[in-house]
């Protein structure tokens, strides 16, 4: 499945389709059962041209298991869903629940885990701010054990695919911008939400599959996330998912629109030509 809009905007990394799956694809990356990882290395592996699975017991952390749409894991974080709070915030130093939990996880931590743990990743100012936060993600309990991520043109069933993920520069990011607002009634298509790099990848665009009139969702505005990937991608890029839907509407605007003016063109120039081989 090749895109148009890959070719136009000459994306250095290939476009990810993300996929619900009754089953493991073979070969793919998985994090083992229990282990903590970053979903968005599965996201940079299909970028650069590898495929990758998360399951309901291997999805790296508990935020992953929430954005990758596997319900409410934050249930299951050390201490509970206020340990979680506190984790976010101001650390679970703070409260004596917490510091009775850091005895009995600090062995299955490494240091810096650890350190944000128990003094916080301090993304928000409170533990009852997070919480607040909790409520307001549009948390999904996807109907398959298993998340699939490949290259756009690895899919043979356009309609298999949930979300389309574009990893743009700031340039190409605009021209997408631009793009999902092309044709439109209004010029608010758009959201940037604040979540966790994941989530604007899973269930901010999977809200948007069921909308009358979808929206994209730019992510990689989490800076754990960013950090987690900087060595994959470099640290200029952000994430565009689209549902399947709005993709495709995209898609079908590329011919007689900027893509194919002389500013684009010239923003274009210089710009490597087709995605790097995989590196994973």
């Amino acid at each position: 499945m090749e895109s148009r809009i890959a070719q136009k905007l000459r994306l250095r990394y290939a476009p990810v389709a993300l996929t619900w799956s009754e089953t493991r694809p073979e070969k793919a990356a998985e994090f083992k059962e229990g282990k903590w990882g970053c979903v968005m290395w599965m996201v940079a592996r299909a970028a650069r041209g590898g495929t990758a699975v998360c399951g309901r017991k291997t999805f790296g952390c508990w935020g992953g298991g929430v954005g990758l749409g596997f319900g409410d894991v934050y249930k299951q974080f050390p201490g509970g869903e206020d340990g979680f709070c506190h984790f976010l915030s101001i650390g679970n130093d703070q409260w004596e629940t917490g510091r009775q939990m850091a005895e009995k996880v600090k062995p299955y931590m490494n240091e810096d885990s650890f350190d944000h743990f128990m003094h916080g990743e301090r993304y928000m100012k409170s533990p009852d701010q997070v919480k607040r936060f909790i409520r307001g993600l549009p948390i999904t309990d996807i109907p398959d054990p298993f998340v699939v991520l490949k290259p756009l043109n690895a899919v043979d069933d356009e309609a298999t695919c949930q979300v389309v993920i574009f990893f743009a520069d700031p340039d190409q990011l605009s021209a997408l911008v631009i793009l999902a607002n092309y044709g439109r009634e209004t010029n608010e298509n758009v959201i940037i939400p604040y979540a966790a790099g994941c989530q604007t990848l899973g269930i901010y665009p999977y809200r948007e599959i069921e909308a009358e009139v979808p929206r994209a969702v730019v992510g990689l505005t989490d800076l754990s996330a960013r950090a987690a990937i900087r060595q994959q991608l470099g640290d200029h890029l952000m994430t565009f998912a689209v549902p399947l839907k709005m993709f495709q509407e995209m898609e079908a605007n590329v011919e007689g629109s900027f893509l194919e003016r002389p500013v684009w063109e010239k923003l274009a120039e210089g710009k490597p030509d087709g995605r790097e081989p995989d590196q994973t």
